[in-house]
Formats: structure tokens, sequence, C-alpha cells
């Protein structure tokens, strides 16, 4: 057994134990092992209901971000279509304020500012509006501020580059050449396990419908959220990162790297190419969660 899995099986049967989960499934990996485990259930509310035999897939939020539409916005660099100092407002003419860049949406240092009034109850073409009507603050480039609405904003980028819904373009131009088994915006037509989410007071239990408000209201257009994947998934795209498979036709094997370098304008050290960056004795690592509870790390 991996040494570190028996801290990680003891944190998470304390959540369990505490009802802040109702399980989990995980995959550790290093250079040389792979270890797979789950715990408790499938769900707790209305009431508890074990994992079924069938694999489970996952509603991941905000992973969506870091598996599908960051390496898609790197291979439109690879191929020249796209440039880290390009402004959002080249593509986007809707969007007033041009000093914003694809750099500053990719590593959350845009500072977008203002307001949309009844955000989640919006039309997608209303929400659209609402969205581009929004602006960089004074301290654009200077901090972090993790934000939706900079993935949202280079999905539509990938939109008019490539004349697909991002969602779309995820699907055919990253997923599927990286074989990933189950993982797809369409729930409902796969035969895995679709795992709810929450049980909502307005839209009941939510269940093979994306969580993010946002991005249900978005639909294939939002490259912030939508992704449902299974474990199976998640192991390969790890491998991929931490250099153990190749994909260069997907994207360059050094653009894999460059998302364990620090890429914030301002040289915080805290962020890449959408992951969040930290730092141990052994080097760089990068981690990403996601609302509705996945967490990946590498």
């Amino acid at each position: 057994m991996i040494k570190i899995n028996e801290q990680v099986i003891d944190y998470l049967q304390q959540l369990i134990d505490q009802n802040i989960i109702p399980g989990a499934r995980v995959a550790i990996i290093n250079a040389t092992q792979e270890e797979e485990f789950q715990l408790g259930n499938r769900i707790a509310i209305p009431k508890r209901e074990s994992f079924s035999q069938k694999e489970a897939l996952y509603d991941v939020a905000s992973l969506t971000k870091v598996i599908g539409t960051v390496p898609l916005i790197l291979q439109l660099i690879s191929q020249h279509r796209l440039q880290l100092t390009d402004s959002v407002s080249k593509f986007l003419p809707e969007w007033q304020s041009p000093q914003v860049t694809v750099r500053h949406l990719l590593t959350h240092t845009s500072d977008i500012v203002g307001y949309i009034p009844n955000r989640n109850f919006l039309s997608a073409a209303e929400l659209t509006a609402g969205l581009l009507g929004l602006r960089a603050g004074d301290k654009l480039g200077q901090v972090v501020h993790y934000q939706d609405v900079n993935f949202i904003l280079l999905g539509w980028i990938a939109e008019s580059l490539t004349g697909q819904s991002i969602q779309a373009a995820i699907s055919d131009r990253i997923l599927r050449p990286l074989h990933l088994p189950n993982a797809t915006f369409d729930p409902n037509s796969s035969p895995l396990d679709v795992i709810p989410t929450e049980l909502d007071s307005r839209r009941g239990l939510i269940v093979g419908q994306v969580h993010d408000p946002k991005t249900a209201i978005l639909g294939e257009h939002s490259g912030a959220a939508g992704l449902f994947t299974s474990l199976a998934d998640l192991t390969i795209v790890a491998k991929w990162l931490l250099g153990q498979t190749s994909y260069p036709q997907v994207v360059p094997d050094e653009l894999i790297t460059a998302c364990f370098v620090d890429q914030t304008p301002m040289h915080s050290n805290s962020r890449s190419f959408g992951w969040d960056l930290r730092q141990e004795r052994t080097g760089n690592y990068i981690v990403h969660t996601g609302f509705t509870g996945p967490l990946n790390g590498n």
C-alpha cells in the first residue's frame, strides 16, 4: 500500500463520520504504483444508498476548467491561433475592458468586477449579456481572484476560433483524443451510475443535470463547469499531467510542463494555467477542486 493512503483513508472516514460527505472514490498514483479505493455510500440524503456495481459518474464541476478548457486553450496556443498576450476584446468585441488578456483569464488575475441582478434566474441571452457587461477592476494583474467568468470568457474565445460550442470542442479535441472512456457533457446518455450532487429546495434532487447554476443556464456554451467523469477518466488525466503518458497531438509536452510553473503576471507563485500552484520540498504541484466535491492533485 502507498504509505499516504492510510492518512487519506483516515481523513475521508472522518468526513463521512461527521456527515460532511456521504462517501468517496479515490485513486492515488506515484511513479510505480496506482491504488484505488472506495468508502461510504453514493448518497446520504434523502436516505443512504450504497454504491452500485456500476462505475460511478460524477459532476466534477470546476474540474471542467482544468480537464477541458485549459488543454483546449493550450492546444490553440500551440497551433499559433491564440497568444497569452491577446486581448479578450480581440475575440469578444462586446467586452469593454481590452486590457484583459488571455493570460489574465487563465491565471484568475483579471479582477473582474460588477454585479448581475437575479443572475441564476436569467435566460442564456440575458446572462451572456450580463457577463459581457462586467469589467476589469483596478487590481488587474495584481491579485488572484478565482472567478468562473474567466473560464466562461475563455470558452467563448475558443468558440470564436473553433466554430464549435466550447463543450463540443472539448469533447472532440480533448476528451476523445485522450481516450477518456466515460467523460461526457451528457450524463443521461451514460450507462454509468450518475451520482446526485444536492437536494435543492428549488430543483429537487439534482442528478443527471449540471449543478452549477450559470452552466445550467448557458448549457454547452460554458467552459467553467458541466463535465461528468468517472474515476478512471481522472486517473488517465492525472497520469498525463504527471508525465507518465504523452499526448503531444492534444497538447505539447512543454505546455503540460508549463502547468507546473507560475504563470501569473505579477509572479506570485500561486497560479499556473488554471491550476492552483503549490510548493513542497521536492518541487511544485498543482491542485484543483470542484464545488460538488471532486479534487485533483498532481
